[in-house]
C-alpha cells in the first residue's frame, strides 16, 4: 500500500479504479489491477475521486453512509443506502429531476418488483416510448455486513461474506478467503485451490445459464429459456452432489475449504458438462440464426468502449465493451496461473456482444473444470488460520466480473473490512446503456448486465 502525502498524489493515477472506501484513519482507493492507495482523513474527509473517475461516486455516498466520512468536492451526495430514514424521521421523498421539454413524463419501477428478485427502484424519464434519463436508486437491502463481519475471527467472518450476494458466493468466500490468508500469511494446499476453482467456475456456468436463458425469454424464445434453465438446474445439482449445497454456499473457508468433494462429485458434475456440450451448438445457433431475436440483441442496450473503460467495467460488461480484463489472469490467483486461461472479448458492447461473451465463457469453464477435475492434486484440504496480525487483499472473478476483499486483522480478530463486489461499477453503466431505447427494451438490457442489488449494499 501507498500512502499519499498530498492530494495532488492522491488525485493523480492513471489506472481504472475498482473501489473506494474508508476507515477510522485513511480513504482508501483501489486501482487496476490491485494497487491500493490511501490519504489521511482531515476533519472527517478526503478530497473526491468522482470529478475524475465516475465509478467512484458510489462508493463516496456509501462511505457517507456507513462511516461518515465526506468526499470533499463531490458533486453526487445522494445518499447510497437506507433511502428515506433520517434521525428526525421526517426524511423526505428522494427528488428525480427529468429533462425539460414538451411531453417529457416520469415512469416509476420498484423498489418491489412483480418477479421474485431484489428491490431496487428505476425512475425513467420518457418522451413517448424513449428513454431520455434513468436513474437507479438502491439500498433497499442493507443487511450492515460489514459491521457484522468486524469483531469477529476471519473463520466466524466467512459466512457473513458469503452472502454479500448470493449467486456470487464461491466468488466473495473466495475473495474474502483470500485477503485473510493474505493477512495471516497463508498457503492454502494445492487440493484446496484446485477444487476451490472448481467451485467458481461451477457458481459460473450456472449463472451464466440461468441469465442467458432469462435474456432469451425476455425476447419471447420460451424454449431458449426452458433449456438453458434446465442446464442451470444440472449444474446446482451437481453442485450439490458434489460439495453438499446448490449454491455452495459456505464450501470455500479461510484456509481452504469446508469439505473435500463427496465420493461421486466428479461424476455428477462432469454428467451435467455433457449434458450442456451435447446442446451447446444447437443452442448457439439459435441466437445466431433467428433474424427476430437478433433484432431485439443487436444495437441494444450498447457501452460504449471508452465508457466501459472510464468505469473500469470488469466481467462479460467490460470483455463486450473491448476490455481484456479477468482477475483471473490479471493480478491472477491459483490455480489459474498455467492453465492458459481463454478470454473473450467482443467490442460491440450490446447485448449481443454481452451473450456472445457469456457462450464463449460457457465453454471455457466447462474445459476447465475437465482440466482441475482430471489432474486434481492428493493431500489436505484446509489449514487452520493463526492468531495472527496484519492487512490483506483478496480477489476472485465472479461470473460478472472480480470481487475485491480488504480486512485489517489484529491477534485474529477483523477490525476492519471491506468488500467491492463488480456491481458497484456497472449499475451507473445500465443507466448509459438504457438511453434513447426504448422502455421495452430496459428488462432485456437489465438482465444482460444482471448487477447485484445485494452485493452493493454493504
Amino acid at each position: 500500500m501507498r500512502i499519499c502525502a498530498s492530494a495532488g498524489e492522491w488525485l493523480d493515477h492513471r489506472g481504472g479504479l475498482i473501489a473506494l472506501w474508508t476507515d477510522a484513519e485513511y480513504a482508501y482507493a483501489l486501482y487496476e489491477p490491485g494497487e491500493l492507495v490511501a490519504i489521511a482523513l482531515e476533519g472527517g474527509g478526503y478530497p473526491t475521486l468522482s470529478a475524475r473517475r465516475p465509478g467512484a461516486a458510489w462508493f463516496e455516498r456509501l462511505a457517507h453512509d456507513v462511516n461518515g466520512h465526506t468526499a470533499h468536492g463531490a458533486a453526487d451526495t445522494r445518499p447510497a443506502i437506507e433511502q428515506f430514514r433520517a434521525a428526525d424521521g421526517k426524511a423526505a421523498w428522494p427528488e428525480f429531476p427529468m429533462p425539460a421539454g414538451e411531453g417529457v413524463h416520469q415512469v416509476a419501477v420498484g423498489p418491489v418488483h412483480a418477479a421474485i428478485i431484489e428491490p431496487g427502484h428505476f425512475r425513467f424519464s420518457v418522451l413517448g416510448e424513449r428513454v431520455l434519463k434513468l436513474e437507479t436508486r438502491l439500498g433497499y437491502s442493507h443487511k450492515g455486513t460489514l459491521g457484522l463481519i468486524r469483531g469477529k475471527s476471519a473463520r466466524l467472518a466467512a459466512r457473513y461474506a458469503a452472502r454479500i450476494s448470493g449467486d456470487a458466493t464461491v466468488a466473495h468466500g473466495l475473495a474474502f478467503a483470500q485477503a485473510a490468508e493474505a493477512a495471516l500469511g497463508i498457503e492454502v494446499p494445492a487440493r484446496a485451490a484446485a477444487l476451490r476453482a472448481v467451485c467458481g467456475e461451477l457458481e459460473r456456468l450456472a449463472n451464466h445459464a440461468g441469465d442467458i436463458g432469462g435474456i432469451a425469454g425476455d425476447a419471447g424464445f420460451a424454449f431458449l429459456q426452458a433449456r438453458f434453465a434446465w442446464h442451470r438446474e444440472a449444474f446446482c445439482e451437481a453442485a450439490k452432489a458434489a460439495f453438499g449445497h446448490r449454491l455452495m454456499m459456505d464450501v470455500v473457508i479461510p484456509g481452504g475449504l469446508a469439505g473435500d468433494i463427496n465420493t461421486g462429485g466428479a461424476v455428477a458434475i462432469l454428467t451435467a458438462l455433457n449434458g450442456l456440450e451435447a446442446e451447446y451448438p444447437s443452442l448457439t445457433r439459435v441466437f445466431e440464426d433467428y433474424a427476430s431475436l437478433q433484432d431485439r440483441l443487436v444495437g441494444t442496450g450498447t457501452i460504449a468502449p471508452g465508457l466501459a473503460a472510464a468505469f473500469a467495467a470488469g466481467g462479460f460488461v467490460g470483455r463486450a465493451s473491448g476490455r481484456r480484463v479477468d482477475a483471473r489472469v490479471t493480478p491472477g490467483y491459483a490455480p489459474y496461473i498455467g492453465l492458459d486461461l481463454r478470454v473473450p472479448v467482443e467490442t460491440d458492447g450490446d447485448i449481443a456482444a454481452r451473450v456472445r461473451v457469456r457462450l464463449a465463457e460457457l465453454a471455457e469453464s466447462a474445459r476447465l473444470i475437465r482440466l482441475l477435475l482430471h489432474y486434481l492434486p492428493e493431500g489436505h484440504i484446509a489449514i487452520a488460520p493463526p492468531s495472527g496480525t496484519g492487512t490483506g487483499l483478496g480477489v476472485a472473478e465472479s461470473f460478472r466480473g472480480p470481487v475485491w476483499h480488504w480486512l485489517k486483522i489484529d491477534s485474529g480478530t477483523i477490525v476492519d473490512a471491506f468488500a467491492a463486489d463488480a456491481s458497484a461499477l456497472h449499475w451507473p453503466l445500465l443507466e448509459h446503456a438504457a438511453l434513447n431505447g426504448i422502455l421495452a427494451d430496459f428488462p432485456l438490457i437489465n438482465k444482460s448486465m444482471n448487477s447485484s442489488y445485494s452485493g452493493v449494499d454493504l
